[in-house]
């Protein structure tokens, strides 16, 4: 029997971005050509929760904005369900970005606290031309687990864990395929950042989506992610499945990464 196989949502090949290409309007002089990424290669199959995980500075932001083309590469190549994306002007970009959302670290500054909660989530529908968005973003509501009478309230009248929820709710309710977060549990109590990660892993089997979740902290990318591609200077310095990179990492950098995770046991070992 032959082996199963996801087709690749993203095909990354020789990705690079420099200082220069994010500063439009340097203050003084040419701006600093500082390469922050590196010719990154690597694919995301179709339904696989990838981890992103380095240092500060190890340039795992930038790549996820590049991804969802928020920033645009000065070379190599990024493929989206077999489309190049990494020059396509705004104008081509807009249909597909309802394809490719994101979820952002601090959910209290991405939500407008002037809206009800309600419309924060039916903006993007509406942006988009989707028809009946207050329904959808009542069904969004469902899947994130809250209250439909939540539709109602604010941004400050919620918890910081039903406050990520909403920001959930308003990357799925456009329906994507592909869902970046950005250190979205880290400013969350281990309860809360608990809870936030079954949620995903539930929508990620229920919905169909294909997730990359960028983090600083391994453990919370070993208890989600099937894969973990590890970013140094831009670089990428390992590439594995999450057991096998717990049990035999292969980079120096990795093994300073496990080395700094506090455990519960002095004695135990990741591996």
């Amino acid at each position: 029997m032959s082996e199963s196989y996801a087709p690749n949502l993203y095909q990354i090949d020789n990705l690079r971005l420099s200082l220069a290409d994010m500063t439009k309007k340097p203050l003084v002089g040419a701006a600093p050509r500082l390469e922050i990424l590196k010719g990154l290669s690597f694919t995301i199959p179709k339904g696989e929760i990838l981890g992103i995980v380095g240092g500060s500075g190890s340039g795992k932001s930038t790549l996820g904005r590049a991804l969802v083309r928020l920033l645009e590469p000065s070379g190599g190549s990024i493929k989206f369900d077999g489309k190049d994306i990494t020059h396509l002007p705004e104008t081509d970009l807009h249909p597909l970005r309802r394809r490719f959302q994101m979820i952002f670290q601090d959910p209290m500054s991405s939500l407008n606290p002037r809206h009800r909660v309600g419309a924060i989530i039916a903006a993007p529908l509406s942006l988009h031309g989707l028809s009946n968005p207050r329904q959808r973003a009542l069904e969004a509501l469902d899947h994130v687990g809250l209250p439909r009478g939540f539709a109602t309230r604010y941004p400050h009248e919620l918890s910081g864990g039903q406050r990520q929820r909403i920001g959930i709710a308003r990357a799925i309710a456009l329906k994507p395929d592909f869902i970046l977060a950005d250190e979205i549990v880290s400013g969350l109590d281990v309860s809360s950042q608990a809870q936030v990660l079954n949620l995903l892993e539930t929508l990620v089997k229920d919905l169909g989506l294909t997730l990359a979740f960028i983090s600083h902290d391994l453990s919370v990318i070993r208890r989600l992610c099937t894969r973990i591609l590890v970013l140094h200077r831009g670089e990428i310095v390992e590439n594995a499945a999450t057991p096998a990179l717990f049990a035999n990492p292969q980079a120096s950098y990795t093994r300073d990464l496990l080395d700094a995770i506090p455990l519960p046991d002095p004695k135990q070992v990741w591996a």
